[in-house]
């Protein structure tokens, strides 16, 4: 994301924690020189407080989380903590901004009471979760609307205040640079180059796949309906959570995706599976019609396309390919296509 605001001419600020991941995105696309970036905990209310008067956002997009499910087990209060107040401490700050601002803040599709059915979820299903992580990204929603229907609800923008709030639930998002543990196109990637046969642990889970340049330009295209007159048809309905996800035919078991990544990188794969390993939803689907309906947002790249472009991105830097020259040239590809 921040690489495709430099990309569109925006001044970035950021605020993180240290990348835990060594090698990490953030350091391959060297953002540290190009971007005004604060290393802050979001659970520091005070301090966020002045970083975001003092940044004096135009818009603002909210991704820090705790997003492992796994680890959310391990660690239930951290992740509470970190996805519910943290977002709570942003809302916060923007109460006290004084000046017009859009704001999505990105949960998950797994905000949703998941009863593992073929029917996709829409945005006004019901929020949950099972496991720590998925329960507190349905808390962070709830948090979300809360504060839009008491302090920036869309009837009183331009009289009691100027922030328009929107929320983003996207698919299971893949694409090159992601580094982290315990997330099976990470580990695909670790492994094969190791030389090593991929361990799966849930090869009949179904997920909706996406390559994170989708949901990543639907955030884009909801942050710029946002910052339309709020007269505008359909402004106030923009006003809300939007789910970012793939066409129904990219909804495939977690062996289908082994399967297509090692058509571009071969090598083989063994099942892990666990009976007795914590709680992972086995069935998740996502409706895009309201998407569609307002934003005319679609995604363009389909399951193979999105691996493809994944697996390409990991092999060529294990080559020695520049990872920022391979961000830039997805980004500019996904782009032309946006413009057909």
């Amino acid at each position: 994301m921040a690489e495709w605001l430099l990309w569109l001419g925006a001044e970035v600020v950021g605020v993180s924690l240290e990348p835990e991941d060594d090698p990490s995105l953030f350091d391959q696309l060297g953002l540290t020189s190009r971007v005004e970036h604060h290393i802050q905990d979001i659970r520091d209310a005070g301090r966020l407080a002045e970083l975001v008067k003092a940044a004096q956002p135009d818009i603002v997009f909210h991704l820090a989380a705790q997003p492992l499910v796994r680890y959310s087990y391990e660690h239930p209060v951290e992740t509470f903590n970190t996805n519910v107040m943290g977002t709570v401490h942003v809302l916060d700050a923007l109460r006290e901004l004084g000046k017009a601002c859009e704001v999505v803040i990105i949960t998950t599709d797994k905000c949703y009471e998941n009863k593992e059915s073929s029917r996709p979820y829409a945005e006004d299903d019901p929020m949950g979760g099972y496991d720590p992580y998925s329960a507190s990204k349905g808390a962070c929603e709830l948090v979300v609307s809360s504060y839009r229907r008491s302090f920036f609800h869309p009837d009183e923008y331009g009289t009691k205040h100027q922030v328009a709030v929107a929320s983003a639930r996207a698919g299971n998002v893949i694409g090159g640079g992601d580094w982290a543990m315990d997330r099976i196109v990470p580990d695909c990637m670790r492994t094969l180059a190791e030389g090593n046969s991929i361990p799966v642990r849930n090869p009949y889970a179904t997920r909706p796949w996406q390559h994170v340049l989708e949901p990543l330009g639907g955030y884009l295209v909801l942050a710029m309906k946002l910052a339309e007159e709020q007269a505008s048809k359909g402004w106030k309905e923009c006003c809300s959570g939007f789910n970012f996800g793939p066409d129904p035919e990219s909804n495939r078991s977690v062996g289908e995706l082994v399967e297509q990544v090692l058509t571009c990188w071969p090598g083989t794969w063994d099942d892990q599976s666990d009976p007795e390993a914590v709680h992972e939803a086995g069935l998740l689907n996502l409706s895009i019609e309201k998407a569609d309906r307002l934003l005319q947002w679609k995604p363009v790249w389909n399951f193979k396309n999105a691996i493809d472009r994944t697996v390409q991105w990991y092999h060529l830097v294990d080559q020695g390919a520049d990872p920022l020259d391979l961000t830039r040239k997805q980004i500019g590809q996904y782009m032309e296509l946006l413009s057909k």
